[in-house]
C-alpha cells in the first residue's frame, strides 16, 4: 500500500530535500525584479524575480537588506545569491536572498545616482539655497578623523596662512558603516556649538567604497540642514560626491579647503595698510580742500566784511518797508475815493439834500408824515420840518386836490 503523506510530511520532505541539494543552497540566480515591497516596520523585503517564461518569490531579511546600498526598483535587472527553500505555513518555494546586486551595473555607483536624483529633485543642490562663505572668519569648524592625512593638512595651510586663526575639530569616522552617522552628528555639534563661520567636511583620497560616508543621504541633509556654511572637501579633485553638490561650496582637496576657507594673514594686513594710507591721503586732500576754499571767501565776500551781509540786509529791508510804505498810501488813497464816491452818491438819495432845493416835510402831532390832504383836518396843528429848522402850523383850509 502506497504511503499517505500529511501536508506538514510532505511539505518538510520538499524542504529537506531541497536542503540537501548543494546547488540549490547559496546559488546565484539572475533575473528581473517585480511586485517589490519594504514591509514596515520589519525592514524586510518581499518581490518575484522573472525571466521571460517564469517567475518565482523572493525575500530579503532586514539584517541583509541594510547591506544592499541602492534601492530595488520594479523592472531591475539584478544578481542574487541565495537559497531555495519551502515556506512550510503556505507550501510555496521561494529565494531567501542573502546579497542583491543590479546586474551590468555597480551597486555603489546605481545607488549614487539614485540618491543624486532624488535630491537634486529635492532642490538640495539649487544654486539659490547655498549660503556665501565668509570672507574673513574668526573660527573654522572642522569635520574629519583626528587621525587621517586631511586634518595634518588643512592645520598646515591654516598655520601658513593665518597662524592666529581659531578652529575646532569635531572629530568623526570618515570610512565605515558608522562614518555616516559620526559625520552627520559632528555638523550638528558644530552648529550647536556656535561663534563658528565656516565649516570644512571632508577626508583624503580612496576608492569609491571608502568614500561612501560622503554619498549617504545622512550626511547630505546634515550638510543642507547646516546653519554654518559648508565646505566640502573629499579626496582629489577627480573625485565628486553627493555631499559636494549639496555644500555651499566644493573643493577639489583639504588643502584647498582651507585656501578657500582662510585668506592669507600677510595679505590682510598689507591689504589694510595700503587702505589706511589710501585714507590718510584722502583725508589731508579733503581737508587742503575745504582749507582752500575757506581761504577764497575769507580773502572775498562776506568773510572779508562780517557786516556786510548785515548792510545788505538792512538795505533789503529798507527798499521793502519804502515799498510797503508806498502800497499802504495807494491803498488808503484808493478806498478814500470810493468812500468819497459813495458819500456823493448817498447824499443824492438823502431826505436833507431834497429839502435843500425848497421841499419840505410836514408830520401830523403824533410825528406821522402827513403824505395827502386828507390825513389832517381843519384846525390840527402839524410841523412842517425845512432844509433849515421847523414850523408849528394850524390848518385853516384844505384842498383835497388841485384841479
Amino acid at each position: 500500500m502506497p504511503r499517505i503523506w500529511t501536508v506538514a510530511e510532505l511539505t518538510t520532505e520538499i524542504s529537506r530535500t531541497l536542503s540537501d541539494n548543494d546547488e540549490l543552497v547559496s546559488c546565484w540566480v539572475s533575473g528581473e525584479l517585480s511586485n517589490y515591497k519594504n514591509h514596515r516596520p520589519s525592514g524586510h523585503w518581499y518581490f518575484t524575480l522573472k525571466d521571460q517564461s517564469s517567475s518565482i518569490k523572493a525575500v530579503m531579511f532586514r539584517s541583509r537588506a541594510e547591506r544592499v546600498r541602492f534601492i530595488p526598483q520594479d523592472g531591475m535587472k539584478v544578481l542574487l545569491r541565495g537559497s531555495v527553500k519551502v515556506y512550510e505555513r503556505d507550501g510555496n518555494v521561494q529565494l531567501y536572498v542573502d546579497e542583491l546586486q543590479p546586474s551590468g551595473l555597480g551597486a555603489l555607483y546605481l545607488a549614487f545616482e539614485q540618491l543624486k536624483q532624488r535630491l537634486s529633485a529635492e532642490g538640495l543642490f539649487d544654486p539659490e539655497r547655498k549660503k556665501p562663505i565668509p570672507r574673513i572668519p574668526r573660527r573654522v569648524g572642522i569635520v574629519t578623523s583626528p587621525t587621517g592625512a586631511a586634518i595634518r593638512d588643512i592645520l598646515k595651510v591654516m598655520g601658513r596662512r593665518d597662524p592666529n586663526l581659531s578652529w575646532v575639530l569635531a572629530p568623526a569616522a570618515v570610512q565605515g558603516e558608522l562614518a555616516p552617522r559620526e559625520v552627520a552628528q559632528a555638523i550638528a555639534r558644530l552648529n550647536r556649538y556656535g561663534n563658528i563661520d565656516v565649516l570644512i567636511v571632508g577626508r583624503g583620497g580612496g576608492s569609491l567604497e571608502e568614500l561612501w560616508a560622503f554619498n549617504t543621504e545622512e550626511v547630505a541633509r546634515a550638510i543642507a540642514d547646516s546653519n554654518i556654511p559648508v565646505i566640502s572637501a573629499v579626496g582629489h579633485e577627480t573625485d565628486v560626491t553627493i555631499a559636494d553638490m549639496v555644500a555651499d561650496l566644493r573643493a577639489p582637496t583639504p588643502s584647498a579647503a582651507a585656501e578657500l576657507a582662510i585668506p592669507v594673514f600677510q595679505e590682510l594686513r598689507l591689504n589694510l595698510e595700503n587702505l589706511n594710507s589710501r585714507l590718510q591721503v584722502g583725508i589731508q586732500a579733503q581737508i587742503a580742500r575745504k582749507r582752500e576754499k575757506i581761504n577764497g571767501l575769507a580773502a572775498s565776500g562776506p568773510l572779508l566784511n562780517p557786516l556786510w551781509r548785515i548792510e545788505q540786509n538792512r538795505q533789503r529791508l529798507d527798499n521793502v518797508s519804502s515799498a510797503l510804505q508806498q502800497e499802504m498810501t495807494r491803498f488808503v488813497s484808493d478806498k478814500n475815493g470810493i468812500l468819497k464816491l459813495l458819500a456823493t452818491k448817498l447824499d443824492l438819495l438823502s431826505p436833507l439834500a431834497i429839502l435843500g432845493r425848497g421841499y419840505s416835510l410836514t408830520y401830523s402831532s403824533e410825528g406821522k408824515i402827513i403824505r395827502s390832504s386828507t390825513e389832517a383836518n381843519t384846525g390840527d396843528h402839524v410841523k412842517v420840518r425845512l432844509h433849515e429848522g421847523s414850523l408849528t402850523c394850524q390848518v385853516l383850509t384844505k384842498e383835497e386836490r388841485e384841479g
